[in-house]
């Protein structure tokens, strides 16, 4: 099928009717909506049983096998999407706009081109006509010899070939070139401050000159109006931004490009960000998304799993993430308290507890904390016998890597006893671009110590192109560091930017990460359920589409990992549209050929 992305509402609507003359002819023919929901569901039913009963049927013969288990994932989708349980969990009845639709007494302004399309896909879909590009490979059916398996080996020279050539468009950090102008840009920053290289390689002086005005930044980097009018929102409604000297060496230093615009994105606060946060103030909301509130049992404790606890020493950061998920409790560094009293009776909780095995140690980032203090934290949980996992949640290889110093490298020495107590180091690079030198000798100066580093990305926007998280992936493990989780990012309205449909990165797993080597691409996707915790993505088993809205936005019910032992809570949430989300890249330059099966991953 041709991409009608571009098309009218009008066109569309004919592309939707061709796609099954016989879905229209029961909408348009039927007096009522159960009248119609009920012969769209045994039409359905039909078309399902066709394809289970290949021995009978001759049409369904002819379609690729592949064709036919697609078709069956589309009727299962559409026919959750007309059951009315889920109209009335979302208030919205897809059925009957389509009903609508087909009678013309439909406001085509209350619908989007988005909803067109996701049913004019689901339709073919449900049809066996998605893959028009799904040929048979020249050695499907040879016999099994060498002629084949040289065939073979040319398909997967063409798709590592296309891999290389994807990631080539998108930067390094440790490119040459990219170094040497970052290196242009650092002693820009040493001049503006009157510093030396002596103190660019101190922590404590990053921390200390940690830019928090919009006047800096400006003086620095040249910024775009809508950075510099996000910058102003932000300093006008007194909301959070900081980053360090050693994050903004990573910009580049005449303006945004490419190479810089992931980096750019998660420290400057747009103006679309700045004004939601200021509107949900506005309205009260509660920023608290992932519902910490309801699973701390204990100040500084969250808790979500059977033997893993969070516990949060610190409330800062040495930099802010725009689309931070703990946004609504992370302070300015300035004004950040050390919670030791808390801390202490955080401990005491732990020591009751003995069915913990693991302790998270994040916040805020606890590596802004000094050695001293850490030295006591460690000290205190090594006394916790059934404590087999210290595990730190740190951005300082990327925000800082000059934290990761002899006195810190000693602690982790101290406390990390192979088959007694293990301590590893969880970190969140987000782009291939945020790798440079400091960082990889950071890296390397723990991983001589026999500590594992695991990596957590969020998936964005700014990441979410076609091969730009390979090459993350294959950046990190080349310098030491496994990934490990790559999360979908979630509903916040101020983070909208940031968000991208849940099918792009089951496709990005299966269509893109699927060809890289095993242990390259060892993270696991998930969406952390509010409340409840993580949900792996790929598994279709854990969620379900129950409805699509009028702006073509997806409902997604989500049944947590407890819900094979136990009767829990789902939980549903409406995500980014995928049309508005394909429409962005094509904006950027983007191929949408490059994306054509997005619409069927569920």
């Amino acid at each position: 099928m041709k991409n009608p992305i571009h098309l009218s509402k009008e066109k569309l609507i004919e592309k939707l009717w061709a796609a099954d003359p016989n879905i229209k002819k029961i909408l348009s023919s039927s007096d009522s909506i159960e009248n119609a929901r009920r012969c769209v569901f045994d039409y359905l039913i039909s078309l399902e049983r066709k394809y289970y009963d290949l021995s009978q049927n001759q049409a369904s013969k002819k379609m690729h096998v592949i064709e036919i288990n697609n078709s069956k994932r589309c009727i299962r989708v559409l026919k959750t999407i007309i059951n009315p349980e889920n109209e009335s969990l979302t208030k919205f009845s897809a059925l009957e706009t389509l009903w609508k639709i087909s009678r013309k007494k439909c406001d085509l302004n209350s619908i989007s081109k988005g909803f067109l399309c996701e049913f004019i896909y689901l339709i073919f879909g449900i049809n066996g006509h998605a893959f028009r590009y799904l040929d048979v490979p020249e050695y499907v059916g040879k016999k099994e010899n060498r002629q084949a398996a040289l065939v073979r080996s040319r398909k997967l020279d063409h798709y590592s070939s296309e891999m290389t050539e994807s990631m080539s468009r998108y930067a390094n950090g440790l490119d040459p070139s990219i170094i040497k102008k970052r290196e242009v840009l650092k002693k820009d920053i040493l001049r503006h401050f009157g510093a030396t290289e002596k103190d660019w390689e101190n922590y404590h002086w990053h921390l200390e000159h940690v830019i928090c005005d919009a006047s800096t930044v400006s003086k620095l980097v040249k910024l775009d109006k809508d950075e510099l009018e996000g910058l102003r929102l932000a300093e006008k409604n007194k909301i959070p931004f900081q980053i360090t000297p050693h994050y903004l060496a990573l910009f580049n230093k005449n303006g945004k490009i490419d190479a810089d615009r992931a980096i750019r994105a998660q420290v400057l606060p747009s103006t679309n960000y700045s004004k939601n946060v200021v509107e949900s103030r506005k309205k009260k909301l509660d920023m608290d998304f992932m519902g910490e509130k309801s699973t701390s049992p204990i100040d500084c404790i969250t808790r979500r799993y059977p033997q893993i606890v969070i516990l949060k020493p610190f409330e800062s950061c040495p930099q802010i993430c725009v689309y931070c998920q703990r946004n609504w409790e992370i302070k300015s560094i300035h004004e950040a308290k050390i919670t030791k009293n808390k801390i202490i009776e955080a401990l005491e909780w732990l020591r009751t507890h003995k069915t913990v095995k693991e302790v998270l140690v994040t916040g805020g980032d606890p590596l802004t904390l000094p050695n001293d203090y850490l030295e006591w934290l460690f000290s205190e949980l090594s006394k916790l016998t059934h404590v087999e996992r210290i595990r730190i949640g740190t951005r300082v290889l990327v925000t800082v890597p000059q934290r990761i110093d002899r006195g810190f490298l000693n602690i982790l020495k101290k406390y990390h006893q192979l088959g007694k107590r293990e301590i590893c180091i969880v970190t969140h690079f987000e782009h291939s671009s945020e790798m440079c030198p400091e960082a990889l000798k950071a890296i390397k100066d723990i991983r001589e110590l026999g500590i594992s580093i695991y990596n957590q990305q969020v998936f964005t926007y700014y990441n979410s192109r076609k091969y730009e998280t390979c090459l993350l992936r294959k950046t990190l493990k080349l310098c030491g560091i496994d990934p490990y989780y790559s999360f979908n990012t979630k509903g916040k309205a101020e983070t909208i930017d940031f968000r991208v449909p849940i099918p792009r990165i089951e496709q990005e797993r299966k269509e893109e990460a699927r060809l890289l080597p095993g242990i390259v691409r060892s993270d696991e996707p998930v969406f952390n359920v509010p409340k409840l915790g993580k949900s792996h993505l790929r598994s279709w088993q854990n969620h379900s589409v129950i409805m699509v809205l009028a702006d073509g936005r997806r409902v997604y019910r989500f049944y947590p990992w407890e819900s094979k032992i136990l009767l829990t809570d789902t939980y549903n949430y409406t995500d980014v549209s995928i049309y508005e989300y394909l429409m962005r890249l094509y904006n950027d330059g983007e191929d949408l050929e490059d994306y054509r099966s997005i619409w069927y991953y569920f």
